[in-house]
């Protein structure tokens, strides 16, 4: 959209009233879009208005429709549940309650509605929307309102943002909840696990869903379930039989424990309800082990929401009220959603039918159709969970042998890759070898054949179980290459980073520096330049790795064989993919630490707590983890900044703490300067501040790389060692000729990354055109545009020339089918 449309727009909201409210079910997140939705509303000079216990208090007006100013969201991010409350109303359900909340619209001059809820919620909305002329008439009839309100107030715009942690909503790709669902449900199955394996006990879990198995679905595939219950593919007839032959079976080769996990909505194929007290009856009559059933309930909508919800939240609710700005009278109610990582705008009752169709297609048994129908990215799911859960024989012996290494520093969701790429491997009857300690090791010779058992347990566990270093290629080529020739080596699996790791915060000390170290004297914040690592050199990981390798073929022949790099690294800074491996978990493990610092600071008040992120030169783990807490600044690399920014800044906090919200956190990317430094930047603020506001410093360090991985980081995991083991058993096979593999073209080394929608596959050669090597950067980077959200969240008057409105698109069969983001 053009910069003048877009200020145009702005200046509409002028006299534009808008009301916020949230329906149906809670969600994580629904708090995050409630204050998106204010402050853009405030922020184009709109009057909004917050309606409390949703439809209810439409109806019943009065103390529950209350004019909402900046402060109103403020600290509410972080918060599970709805802050203005959610009910189910019967009273909305009739033409006389409608009426009534059309009374109270007109009475507070509201012409525009947000609805966050699910899609009863939304339905509800639409038909509202369509009555609303018949529903003024009867109001001028009855006197309750006067001809010239009703001619004022003549059209109502809805727009909607679907909050339910089921996501079960036809044509987005995650609905508001969903994924801080997920964290509740892998929180308790790792716990299980670990009470499981004591005991060898079978635990069945039953998580919600209603009729949606998505939430069974993506957490059988992030916990690596023995069983799964999911109502739109319901096991065949005597399916009690094979799954005690398979529970029996995993036993048997020295697994101590059983998961299975039931939606609450599973079904026979005669669509007689499964119970998960069936399950367990079956399982100790059968086969006499020890099981028990835990019911999740309730517990997974509540909890805080994860950093993906609440940044998800927030741009959903900005995209509405930019919709609402560009709605017209002929303009369809539409529901803003995710699109790869987009917004976009969908036809909101176009999206209801196809969800509508999806059961429909259940209740008639056309289950194949229902998956299908849930979208591509839901029955990629399912198809990879059935090929991981349980080992099926390879149709034949492949002449193929396959390797796999972790490079550079560890990420979550490593193993997650490492398990499905071995597993997937064996399926295709490879040869699969694991190298422990990386390029290193396989210049060593550390490397050993694996089985499919070798690798159970690993999908939840963080950091790296074949291990890492920071070796480079080159520096050990021929005996890589030995080692290539002596275990037959025709394909190589690097699973690993780009960023060279090392300068601020490589390792957090107070004192002195280490012995050599080149910094004439200790600074406040000591030196971090760890034993044997310089500033500039550090962690060089997979992507350079595999360049090196590929540069080498011209002189060593046994290096012409098929590559591919999984990105994984915190600082999501590899090119040719969107995201990488264990950037979510380290925003989330960044995002936790930051809502306890802004807790600390709202108790001591007055105080601002700067705080200093990981990821070399690039910005999106400080962008994104400042959206998820709703900090007043971040300082990146990528967005250059001088003294008079700082001093704006310093201002900004100064004004904001003669209001009620007397605290503030800034956070500053690692290499987002070279002479504003953190410890700069704590000597700035604590002198321009001084006598309103003290400050504190933070260095959050290494704890971005620990932790358990996120449910999305595991099923990403999966899904990239899957999908880049397949791609490199094709390439395999157009490479093989007279019983050898050669490979000595371009796109035989690839990374996999996905882009927007799809997984491609880009090679090395050709990404290091578009490679800031200097910087360890992409030259292009999606995640900058979410720096304007972050500004204007944070109260920052702004311009709008650079937002980009997300499109209207249409929920048809055919869009269903299009490959989805993870």
């Amino acid at each position: 959209m053009a910069a003048a449309e877009l200020e145009r727009l702005r200046m509409a909201g002028a006299g534009m009233a808008i009301a916020v409210l949230t329906s149906g079910g809670d969600a994580q997140g629904m708090n995050a879009a409630v204050r998106a939705v204010t402050r853009m509303g405030i922020y184009v000079g709109a009057k909004v208005f917050l309606v409390y216990e949703g439809y209810e208090g439409l109806v019943e007006g009065g103390h529950n429709i209350k004019q909402a100013n900046w402060l109103s969201v403020s600290n509410i991010i972080q918060l599970g549940g709805t802050v203005i409350g959610s009910a189910r109303c019967k009273a909305f359900t009739t033409r006389a309650g409608r009426l009534r909340a059309a009374r109270n619209l007109v009475e507070h001059g509201v012409t525009n509605l947000c609805v966050i809820g699910g899609d009863g919620s939304l339905t509800g909305a639409d038909i509202f929307r369509s009555e609303w002329g018949g529903l003024l008439e009867e109001l001028v009839q009855d006197g309750q309102i006067s001809e010239e309100a009703a001619q004022e107030y003549s059209h109502l715009n809805i727009v909607g943002l679907v909050g339910s942690i089921d996501n079960d909503f036809c044509g987005t790709d995650m609905t508001i909840g969903t994924d801080s669902a997920l964290h509740r449900i892998m929180e308790v199955v790792d716990a299980i696990t670990t009470t499981a394996q004591s005991h060898q006990r079978t635990f069945v879990l039953e998580v919600m869903g209603r009729h949606c198995g998505y939430l069974a679905l993506v957490s059988g595939l992030a916990s690596g379930a023995d069983w799964l219950f999911i109502p739109e593919s319901p096991p065949e007839d005597g399916w009690e039989d094979l799954m005690c032959e398979r529970l029996g079976e995993s036993r048997s080769r020295g697994s101590r424990l059983n998961i299975i996990i039931i939606a609450e909505g599973a079904i026979d194929r005669t669509g007689k309800p499964i119970s998960s007290n069936y399950v367990k009856d079956l399982v100790v009559q059968r086969l006499g082990f020890d099981t028990r059933v835990t019911v999740l309930g309730h517990v997974q909508r509540g909890g805080t929401p994860s950093a993906f919800d609440r940044v998800l939240s927030s741009k959903m609710g900005m995209e509405a009220v930019m919709a609402l700005l560009e709605a017209t009278p002929d303009t369809p109610a539409c529901v803003v959603s995710l699109s790869g990582n987009q917004s976009v705008r969908l036809p909101l009752m176009e999206c209801v039918q196809v969800t509508k169709d999806v059961q429909k297609a259940m209740d008639e048994k056309r289950f194949e159709e229902a998956i299908q129908l849930r979208g591509r990215s839901f029955e990629n799911n399912w198809n990879i969970y059935k090929l991981l859960a349980h080992q099926k024989p390879a149709q034949e012996k492949s002449p193929f042998s396959m390797a796999i290494l972790n490079v550079g520093a560890p990420a979550a969701g490593m193993n997650a890759a490492v398990r499905s790429a071995v597993r997937i491997g064996i399926c295709q009857g490879h040869t699969i070898y694991v190298v422990s300690d990386g390029f290193e090791g396989l210049a060593k010779g550390q490397i050993r054949e694996v089985g499919w058992h070798d690798v159970a347990g690993w999908l939840g566990r963080g950091g790296s179980m074949l291990g890492t270093k920071r070796t480079l290629p080159k520096t050990c080529m021929e005996k890589i290459v030995e080692n290539v020739r002596q275990f037959n080596i025709q394909a190589l699996l690097v699973i690993g980073g780009f960023e060279v790791r090392g300068g601020p915060s490589a390792l957090f000390q107070w004192g002195g520096g280490r012995a050599g170290c080149p910094h004439p004297r200790p600074s406040l914040l000591g030196c971090r330049c760890g034993p044997g690592v310089s500033p500039a050199l550090g962690c060089l990981q997979a992507y350079e790795g595999v360049l090196q390798l590929v540069e080498a073929r011209g002189q060593y022949e046994e290096l012409c064989i098929v590559m591919c790099v999984i990105p994984a690294t915190i600082s999501n800074n590899v090119p040719g993919t969107d995201f990488s491996l264990g950037s979510d978990t380290a925003v989330n493990a960044a995002m936790e630490s930051c809502d306890r610092i802004k807790q600390s600071a709202s108790g001591t008040k007055r105080r601002v707590f700067i705080v200093e992120t990981m990821g070399g030169y690039c910005g999106y783990l400080s962008t994104v983890t400042g959206i998820a807490v709703g900090a007043d600044a971040a300082y990146v690399y990528e967005d250059p900044f001088t003294i008079h920014d700082l001093k704006a800044n310093v201002e900004h906090l100064t004004d904001k703490m003669k209001t009620d919200i007397q605290r503030g956190l800034v956070l500053r990317n690692e290499k987002c300067h070279e002479h504003y430094t953190t410890e700069f930047l704590y000597n700035l603020y604590s002198s321009e501040g001084k006598g309103i506001f003290d400050c504190r410093i933070n260095v959050l360090g290494h704890l971005q790389q620990g932790g358990a991985p996120t449910p999305f980081d595991r099923n990403y995991g999966t899904k990239l060692g899957v999908k880049a083991v397949l791609w490199m058993s094709e390439k395999l096979q157009e490479v093989y000729s007279e019983g050898r593999v050669f490979a000595d073209s371009e796109d035989s080394a690839c990374v996999i990354g996905l882009r927007k929608k799809v997984v491609a596959f880009s090679p090395v050669t050709e990404l290091k055109k578009v490679t800031d090597f200097e910087h360890r950067l992409p030259q292009e980077q999606w995640w900058l545009n979410l720096r304007l959200m972050l500004k204007m969240l944070a109260n920052y008057q702004i311009s709008l020339t650079e937002y980009i409105s997300g499109k209207m698109e249409h929920v048809t069969r055919r869009t269903l089918s299009i490959e989805k983001g993870f």
